[in-house]
């Protein structure tokens, strides 16, 4: 009797052995088998999807088999109970193992979306409603609403973001860019400010971000920064007015159709440094790290004015006479081919 129960029990072991090896194998082959897929493809998971939904759905596609043994050992294994919302990037000849790993560490596609530096911020509104992968969120709201949920309530959202390119996942909305943006501007301003020149003629950082934004637009020559923020610098430590183009127009809105009259110079606004003294109120453009480092680092000298030469750059000039000459020579007189931005980089072969 003894001897039975010994085959008994080592039968019934063998048996238990040979079940659970078998379905360790199966479980195995479900997990190393490659998706079933023609191309690459998107999987967007949306919230609340468990696993054991998603991997039944896999199943029921033709993309895989096995899927009874991936939910019972996902489950066994006591793996997350929901994935990340978002989306994850399907390819041919992808293992199932591979696709967990994305689902437990979060491995989502990667979006991009580009602000641009010289941008207003109703141009970055712009691009962001016209994303049609960041959730949208904004609609109608106003910028005073927008900056209040940023927690930056009372401040003019002009040149308070960083133009850069930002990666996202689906499920990200336009508010999670901005707050990105306005906290990389916010660290880099700082950034710039502990490492400011001697004597400039600003008391906040928020006064060097105007500045910064009025080089922005004044020049797309990177290497004129430093003296643009120069003959802006001396103008307002001698008392001179500014009276730099780009805030009038600013200043001037919608009612702006690509040319500045000289009734538009003469006509009050808070921002046409034609008409008031020292800096306008906020700025005027976003600005990225050169245009505040050249606002903090203006270029030694004694330039006083500057004038477009057509070409991109500019004609600095030392006194007005100097500076009227260069008018007559370069505005008055513009060649056929009169830019005021460089021209772009051509391609090379």
């Amino acid at each position: 009797m003894i001897k039975a129960l010994v085959l008994t029990c080592a039968s019934f072991f063998l048996a238990a052995l040979l079940v659970i090896g078998g379905s360790w194998w199966l479980y195995q082959s479900a997990m190393e088998q490659p998706l079933q897929l023609p191309q690459e493809q998107a999987m967007l998971v949306a919230a609340g999807s468990t696993p054991r939904q998603l991997i039944h759905d896999l199943e029921q596609q033709g993309v895989i088999k096995g899927a009874i043994w991936l939910r019972l050992m996902w489950r066994l294994q006591q793996q997350a109970p929901a994935v990340q919302v978002g989306e994850y990037a399907l390819t041919p000849g992808m293992r199932m193992s591979d696709l967990l790993e994305k689902w437990r560490t979060g491995d989502m596609i990667q979006h991009r979306i580009t602000l641009v530096e010289g941008w207003t911020f109703a141009r970055f509104r712009q691009a962001l409603a016209s994303n049609d992968v960041l959730e949208q969120t904004l609609g109608d709201w106003s910028d005073t609403r927008i900056m209040a949920e940023l927690g930056m309530e009372g401040v003019h959202p002009e040149g308070r973001f960083y133009p850069d390119t930002y990666q996202f996942t689906r499920g990200q909305s336009d508010l999670d860019i901005l707050r990105q943006s306005a906290a990389r501007l916010e660290e880099v301003l700082q950034q710039e400010w502990l490492e400011r020149a001697d004597a400039l003629p600003y008391k906040t950082p928020a006064q060097a971000l105007v500045m910064a934004s009025i080089i922005e637009k004044e020049t797309g020559m990177a290497s004129e920064r430093p003296a643009i923020a120069g003959v802006f610098v001396r103008r307002l430590q001698k008392g001179m007015l500014l009276q730099t183009d780009p805030t009038v127009i600013y200043g001037m809105g919608e009612s702006y159709q690509g040319r500045i009259t000289r009734a538009d110079l003469r006509r009050p606004t808070a921002y046409n440094t034609y008409v008031i003294s020292g800096l306008p109120p906020t700025p005027i453009a976003m600005v990225g790290r050169a245009a505040i480092h050249a606002a903090l680092h203006p270029e030694a000298g004694d330039t006083l004015y500057f004038v477009a030469r057509g070409d991109g750059s500019h004609q600095f000039s030392r006194s007005l006479q100097e500076h009227n000459r260069a008018v007559q020579q370069y505005q008055l007189k513009r060649r056929a081919d009169y830019r005021s931005s460089p021209a772009p980089a051509s391609g090379g072969n």
